[in-house]
């Protein structure tokens, strides 16, 4: 019975964490390797736990009550975790499971003080970090007193703090499960932490130690601040003593307790630079072992490091992979789409297939790889200028990796009489004529119907080659020169305008107001329509009362039963029509879309009824319109009365019609392409159910987990690899928990970017102007368009807001997003509704409290929280 109870550390390995957990997988797999030292000790396995748990009284009642309350209700929680801790420490111990323990305790002396460590099944895992979460005994002595804290250890699966996470991540309280490491206890005369990548930047080659006198509780504890070291190729590059007045010590008897240290030793390191940098290269053996950056837990005795535990460090955002060895410098493409969530595969290899430009993956997002433009100075520098404009904080970031002489490696230009990269073959400027913009758009059109017509013949293999087509065809129409003109001359006006009207009148983002209702801009005619929508429903009470209960996306067919509900059902059917193909990051095919759930619309629709009168779109629009045509008025009456006026304001009038026929055609790319999308989507879903009624996929949205080739070689072969989906949706899991970069390094870095003002008041939040005014009102942080409740004068406070989020800025009155450039689609739309806005506000849903007032300054770019 001892095998199936106990097994030696020396016995264990890495691949059996579902019988001693993932701290006792991970110290067994310590002790294979050479050189590194773990102290002696065995693992009480999960089969121990499993037969305590079928002894506890009642436990599956108290295990399903466990699931019921709502994750943030700690009190719940607390109440129910609590009464199944104590259920679990009332199980006494069988005889023949706590005779296996003692005889193993008796190899370790006995009398010898132990370390008692929970070590749980889904705990430090590679995707996913458990730390701190179960308990831990130190110094504990005699059997009687390691089986009670046994008991202990397996009652602690069920911390509150452990149940809370186990339900906001999805996991089953019943699959995980609680295995025991008992080891001999170090007396270290100093100890801490080495993480052999930096936790801050996320550097691959930068290792951390922290490092205190004692016992590692002190510094875990929070009681001494560490001793800091920075270590990178072997050599110490930088440390930071702390004054360590405080430390923990084992007691002669058992347990442990704090202790003063000695004056003249609190500034002494705890370590010599030597000790570190040999510490430092354990940590690297350990590293190499189990493939990933580690953070790893040790102890200094007689100047011999102990390792006590390692646990891959879980919130370092991956890297692409490059074959190459060289550096690399990547610009994420979430935030230029403003979608920085993780996205699924097959949403993945779609972006990849259908992008303009070569894109690497990592953590479940996109990048492009910069390396190549900033290496050459001719076209570093227009990168810098176009990004600058877009984004402050990725050009800083860019600059600060510059600055390092030795990461990218500058290549010569062009020899003499050889043209710059940016000037050869650059297109002639195209005429200020909307005739331009209405051809591209039909043409878009036409070629959208015709991929509609063309695919729906379409099934299996011939599917996915029709496909691969289909995509060259939306690459060709993305690609059109004179789409490209028509973008890039609509931007280049917005600069000229706020550039020159700023010198020559001091006006600061003119080009806002005079962009107002702009023609032709389908993503704030989107939010507009809605509003014409709401017009329909107001005036029948009967549905806006069933529209308030709505629980279910069948709601459609349920509306044309009531009173005025066909003509309710008609309008919102006919938005979805020319808009259905739109949702909350919408680059990812896999996400679903306004017409797969058009229940996420219902909360704007009713805030629409709500808080605005009939024919507001239309009054809107025309508003926004006057208010430009008197700001052009405005602007051309004072620049002729500069001396040499008359050219000035010629040109600015040209500028002014230029702007107004070209800006509006900003978002119409990205709406044709979302377009094509959802064509796509249709298409590979109704393939997917025919692998479902074939018996080769379980569920159909198990292909969202696939890349678009793998989900090809599926429909060939009609097999499925089931591990590999799980396991995508596994690392999709711990995707999502990681915050993208704006830029990465090949070494792992993620570089931040900073705005370098001082113009903005003490605690001011800074971030970047692309909407003129100032305005204050009450804070809305909302993370889930669905969740929506806004009242006028709300001022929305979100990540990101890609154009699905345009129906709610019809009712808001100012916009603060952490993510976003002058041109991205929430700033366009922001100057189109006239509404302030700062974008790229770092933290700004974690340092703004949901219901505060706030004061947006859209032409200076802070935000002021207010008392």
């Amino acid at each position: 019975m001892t095998g199936r109870y106990v097994l030696d550390l020396q016995e264990v390995d890495r691949t059996q964490v579902s019988v001693v957990g993932g701290k006792g997988a991970h110290l067994g797999g310590l002790s294979r390797i050479e050189g590194i030292r773990v102290p002696e000790g065995f693992c009480v396995t999960t089969d121990a736990f499993r037969r305590i748990m079928a002894e506890a009284p009642s436990i599956d009642d108290r295990l399903d009550e466990l699931s019921r309350p709502d994750p943030d209700d700690r009190e719940a929680l607390s109440t129910l975790s609590a009464g199944i801790r104590r259920t679990i420490e009332a199980v006494a111990v069988p005889d023949d499971l706590a005779a296996a323990i003692t005889r193993s305790l008796a190899r370790l002396g006995d009398r010898a003080a132990c370390a008692v460590r929970s070590s749980a099944t889904a705990e430090d895992l590679p995707t996913a970090s458990f730390a701190g979460q179960q308990d831990t005994y130190l110094n504990v002595m005699g059997p009687e007193a390691v089986l009670r804290h046994i008991s202990r250890c397996w009652a602690s699966l069920f911390t509150e703090r452990a149940v809370t996470y186990r339900r906001r991540n999805g996991i089953d309280h019943r699959t995980v499960h609680m295995a025991v490491v008992v080891q001999r206890m170090v007396f270290p005369g100093a100890s801490g932490i080495l993480f052999t990548a930096d936790p801050v930047t996320g550097n691959r080659k930068v290792a951390t130690v922290d490092a205190g006198f004692g016992l590692g509780e002190a510094l875990v504890s929070g009681l001494v601040n560490p001793d800091v070291f920075k270590v990178r190729d072997g050599e110490v590059v930088g440390r930071t003593i702390a004054v360590k007045q405080r430390a923990v010590h084992a007691l002669p008897d058992g347990g442990t307790r704090e202790v003063a240290i000695d004056s003249r030793r609190q500034e002494q390191p705890a370590l010599t630079d030597a000790q570190v940098v040999r510490l430092v290269g354990l940590g690297r053996r350990i590293e190499a072992h189990f493939g990933c950056p580690q953070d790893i837990e040790w102890c200094l005795a007689d100047d011999d490091f102990r390792i006590v535990q390692s646990r891959p460090i879980t919130t370092l955002f991956p890297v692409p992979e490059a074959a190459d060895g060289e550096n690399h410098v990547y610009l994420s493409v979430g935030h230029q789409q403003m979608m920085t969530d993780a996205m699924k595969p097959l949403g993945l290899s779609l972006w990849q297939l259908t992008a303009m430009a070569p894109m690497c993956e990592a953590g479940g997002r996109l990048f492009v790889d910069a390396t190549p433009r900033l290496a050459s100075p001719a076209s570093r520098a227009g990168l810098l200028d176009v990004v600058g404009r877009g984004d402050p904080l990725i050009r800083d970031a860019l600059e600060t990796v510059l600055d390092r002489d030795d990461f990218v490696r500058s290549l010569p230009d062009a020899g003499p009489g050889g043209p710059p990269a940016a000037a050869s073959g650059a297109p002639a400027p195209i005429e200020t004529d909307p005739a331009v913009v209405t051809e591209l758009i039909e043409h878009s059109r036409r070629s959208v119907a015709a991929l509609r017509n063309d695919i729906r013949t379409k099934t299996g293999p011939a599917l996915f080659d029709f496909l691969l087509e289909a995509f060259e065809e939306h690459r060709r129409v993305l690609g059109d020169p004179r789409s490209i003109q028509v973008i890039m001359a609509g931007m280049e006006a917005t600069w000229w305008l706020n550039d020159k009207l700023g010198e020559w009148l001091g006006e600061k983002n003119a080009a806002d107001t005079l962009t107002l209702s702009a023609p032709g801009n389908v993503t704030s005619e989107m939010g507009l329509a809605l509003l014409d929508v709401a017009d329909v429903i107001r005036p029948r009470p009967e549905v806006v009362a069933f529209l308030r209960g709505v629980g279910d996306e069948a709601f459609l067919d349920e509306l044309a039963k009531l009173p005025g509900g066909t003509e309710a059902r008609d309008a919102i059917e006919s938005y979805l029509d020319r808009y259905g193909m739109r949702c909350v990051g919408e680059i990812d095919i896999t996400r679903p879309r306004w017409s797969e759930r058009p229940g996420t619309l219902v909360p704007a629709i009713l805030d629409n009824v709500r808080n605005f009168e009939p024919g507001a779109a239309g009054r809107r629009f025309e508003e926004g319109r006057q208010k430009a045509r008197e700001k052009e008025q405005d602007v051309l009456s004072r620049l002729r009365a500069l001396p040499d006026g008359d050219r000035k304001a010629g040109e600015a009038k040209r500028m002014i019609d230029r702007v107004r026929t070209f800006i509006g055609y900003r978002e119409y790319p990205k709406y044709a392409i979302i377009s094509r999308y959802f064509v796509y989507k249709q298409a590979l879903l109704e393939e997917a159910e025919r692998l479902v009624r074939a018996g080769v996929l379980p569920e159909k949205e198990d292909v969202f987990h696939l890349t678009f080739q793998e989900f090809r070689d599926v429909v060939r072969s009609k097999q499925v690899d089931g591990r590999l989906v799980q396991r995508r949706k596994e690392a999709f899991r711990s995707y999502q928990a990681l915050t993208p970069p704006r830029v990465l390094t090949s070494d792992g870095e993620a570089v931040t970017g900073a705005y370098r003002r001082d113009d903005a008041p003490a605690g001011a939040l800074i971030g970047l102007p692309v909407s003129a005014g100032t305005v204050e009102g009450r804070a809305r942080v909302i993370l889930d368009i669905a969740r929506a409740d806004l009242d006028p004068g709300d001022i929305l406070v979100t990540a990101f807001t890609d154009p699905s989020w345009s129906p709610l800025f019809v009712g808001i009155a100012g916009l603060v997003t952490e993510v976003g450039g002058l041109m991205t689609h929430g700033a366009v739309i922001a100057r189109e509704y006239g509404l302030p806005a700062v974008v790229g506000v770092k933290g700004a849903t974690r340092l703004i409290r949901d219901g505060e007032r706030i004061r947006v300054h859209g032409t200076d770019g802070y935000v002021e929280i207010l008392p």
